[in-house]
Formats: C-alpha cells, sequence, structure tokens
C-alpha cells in the first residue's frame, strides 16, 4: 500500500478552473479527508485519482507507479459513490459479486447460464459468490443476498456499495460523500463503521464530504479545500485548535468562530476593544481576533470580556447557545454555555469571559499570526 503523491495538479472545464496546481501526500494506509463546500473541487481531485477525470496537467503516483499511464481498472481503487450506483435489476449477491466476475471471466463467461456450460466459469462463479459472502456478512447484510436495490433501505444500499468496494481487495478505497443522503442518525452510525472498516482492512481511505463532523470524527488528517486549492492539511486537532486563516477557522467549528476587529500596535501589543489581549510578532496595523463559542465562560476569567444584551438562548439539551449583541456595537457574538446555567434570560445584560490562551489572531491578509498571552488585564486602552 503505497503512498500516493499528486504533484501541480490542475484540471478546469471549460475556463471554469477547478484544480489549479494541486500538491498533496496521501500516506500509506491513512484515512484522509477532502472537505470543503459545493464546487472547491475535492469531488474532482477523487475522480482524477481514479481515472474517471484526466488533468490538464499535473502528475499522480502511487508508489512508483505513475497512475496517469494507467486504464482505472489497473489503478487498484474502489469507488464509494453519492448515490450507491447499485445495478437496479440485480440482486445484492449480483451487485457484490460482479467486480470479482468482471476481473476473472471474459465476454461469454459472464452470460447467464455460462455456468452449465463452461466448469471454469462455473468455479470462478462459485469462488466469487464465497468471497462476496463473506463481506456481507462482515457487513450484516447477508440476510439480504436475494433483495433487489427497490427493497432496501438507504443505509442497506450503502453498505452493498461497501460491499462491493471491499470484496475486489484494493489498494485504495475513494469514497465520494457516500453518506450525504441519508438521515442524521444513520450518518452517525456508518461513519463509525466506515472508521472501524478502516482499522479492520488497514488500507487507503480517501474521503470526501462537505460535513466537518464527518471529517473531524473519522479522519487520520483533513485537508480543507477552497476553490481548487488546499488552504490547510492537518490532523483534526490541528485544524480546530489551530486554523491556519480565517477562512479554515470559519468553515470548521459549529457554531461558527467569533470574531471581532483588533489591533497590533508598533510595540506588538494586541488591542481589542479596549483590552489588551495579547503580544504577537506580527506587523503592526489592523488585525482580527477570534474565539470559539465553546471557550466562554460565566465566571469571571483573567481573559477577554464579552458583554452586552442576551438577544437569544437556544436549548439543546446538552448546552445553551447563547447570542450577546455586545456594548456599543452591532456586532453579535455566540457561546456554548452549561445548559444549567442561571441567572440568563433574553434582553438581559451578561458578561461571558474568554480565556487569553483561547484567542486566535489573523493578519489583514487573514492569515494566522502567533499570540502571546498576557497575563495582567488593562481594561483602559492606552
Amino acid at each position: 500500500m503505497p503512498e500516493i503523491q499528486i504533484t501541480g495538479l490542475s484540471k478546469k472545464f471549460g475556463t471554469t478552473k477547478v484544480l489549479e496546481g494541486l500538491d498533496l501526500t496521501v500516506k500509506e494506509g491513512e484515512f484522509l479527508t477532502l472537505l470543503g463546500a459545493s464546487g472547491c473541487g475535492k469531488s474532482t481531485l477523487l475522480k482524477l485519482i481514479a481515472g474517471l477525470e484526466q488533468p490538464d496537467s499535473g502528475t499522480i503516483r502511487m508508489g512508483e507507479r505513475d497512475l496517469l499511464n494507467l486504464s482505472p481498472s489497473q489503478r487498484d481503487c474502489a469507488m464509494v459513490f453519492q448515490s450507491y450506483a447499485l445495478y437496479p435489476h440485480m440482486t445484492v449477491g449480483g451487485n457484490i459479486c460482479t467486480p470479482l466476475l468482471m476481473r476473472g471471466l471474459g465476454f461469454w463467461g459472464r452470460l447467464p447460464g455460462s455456468q452449465f456450460i463452461s466448469s471454469k466459469s462455473s468455479q470462478k462463479k462459485a469462488e466469487a459468490e464465497l468471497s462476496a459472502r463473506k463481506i456481507a456478512q462482515s457487513l450484516g447484510i447477508d440476510t439480504l443476498w436475494d433483495r433487489k436495490p427497490a427493497q432496501l433501505s438507504g443505509g442497506q444500499r450503502q453498505r452493498v456499495a461497501l460491499a462491493r468496494a471491499m470484496v475486489r481487495h484494493p489498494l485504495v478505497f475513494l469514497f465520494d460523500e457516500p453518506l450525504s443522503n441519508l438521515d442524521a442518525n444513520l450518518r452517525q452510525a456508518l461513519r463509525t463503521e466506515i472508521r472501524q472498516l478502516h482499522d479492520q482492512l488497514g488500507v487507503t481511505f480517501i474521503y470526501v464530504t462537505h460535513d466537518q463532523h464527518e471529517a473531524m470524527s473519522m479522519s487520520d488528517r483533513v485537508a480543507v479545500m477552497q476553490e481548487g486549492r488546499i488552504l490547510q492539511l492537518g490532523t483534526p486537532s490541528e485544524i480546530y485548535t489551530r486554523p491556519a486563516n480565517l477562512e479554515v477557522a470559519r468553515f470548521v467549528g459549529s457554531p461558527r468562530i467569533n470574531l471581532i476587529p483588533g489591533e497590533v500596535r508598533s510595540n506588538q501589543d494586541v488591542w481589542a476593544h479596549g483590552y489588551r489581549v495579547g503580544h504577537s510578532p506580527c506587523k503592526a496595523g489592523p488585525c482580527q481576533i477570534g474565539f470559539r463559542p465553546q471557550t466562554g465562560s460565566l465566571k469571571p476569567l483573567e481573559g477577554l470580556d464579552v458583554i452586552g444584551t442576551l438577544v437569544s438562548q437556544e436549548y439543546t439539551g446538552a448546552e445553551m447557545i447563547v447570542t450577546i449583541r455586545r456594548e456599543g456595537s452591532a456586532e453579535l457574538a455566540v457561546f456554548c454555555l452549561p445548559a444549567s446555567s442561571q441567572g440568563i434570560a433574553v434582553g438581559h445584560p451578561v458578561r461571558v469571559s474568554v480565556p487569553f490562551h483561547e484567542i486566535h489572531l489573523f493578519d489583514r491578509a487573514g492569515e494566522r499570526q502567533d499570540v502571546e498571552p498576557i497575563p495582567t488585564l488593562l481594561s483602559v486602552a492606552a
């Protein structure tokens, strides 16, 4: 299972650039997720790896092999589609067996009844069915063997699509938003199953999604994409706790990160709303101060205080999501507080503290900059 190296990959459809000079290395046996909004190029990248599209420039190598010189069938990649792509006229067993029969038999050997004429065809079909039944049993769909796709639920169809991919024992699995057509509870269950499947098989998974919960909960690494380029590549923890720029910070995290205007002064002190919140080596000028909704506390802390009026609160069971309109500003800040929080009500004043070490700094270009917390809060601007 060699690593996949993508270098200078570009692709456009007509005059629309989908990918431009993209570089990416997928490590051997890892679970890598391509995360981004619709139209960012993630599905196109997956199709280029699979051989369903050809790039305008660039290279894709798997170990010593140049994939661009190989047909899709020679690349040893199995793809699972959003739409399942099952053969409606075939049973579950027929769908799962098909990749093995296509690989092991010629045209005449695939025809119905050929097993009665050729002992070789009969043996190949028996071997394919045995392998397929083992895979179906491992995914809990062996009892559905004789049903057709129209008789299955969405989750069952997706498991059949997984089984059809697994039966080939490929080097790489490619998933193109496979759970987006399912309800929330089923998505959660299948997320767990797909991750367990990866750990069991130990092969490379490349997974495409626009859902950050899928990316964060399943992946070894996440590549956040926008407009055909990778904004940041890292572990889920790195993406969340140290976003490389404003675009990543805004896209990852729910509710979205809070942002307020700030300033880096000539002495490299960072100020926001009359508070000195840190010290940064970045160039003096305007900046953005970010903090996650989950970092706020109603208890007084040594940090940045967000003071204002509570304009809404949403009880979710595990927490209370509150929206605050800050004093002297039309801007809003959102926080996730414990569901048991007392003494707050819509229309009342509220103060939420954010610890200094939870603050993110982005320069005027939107790039992340290091900021060193200052232990003593100065409440009056110099």
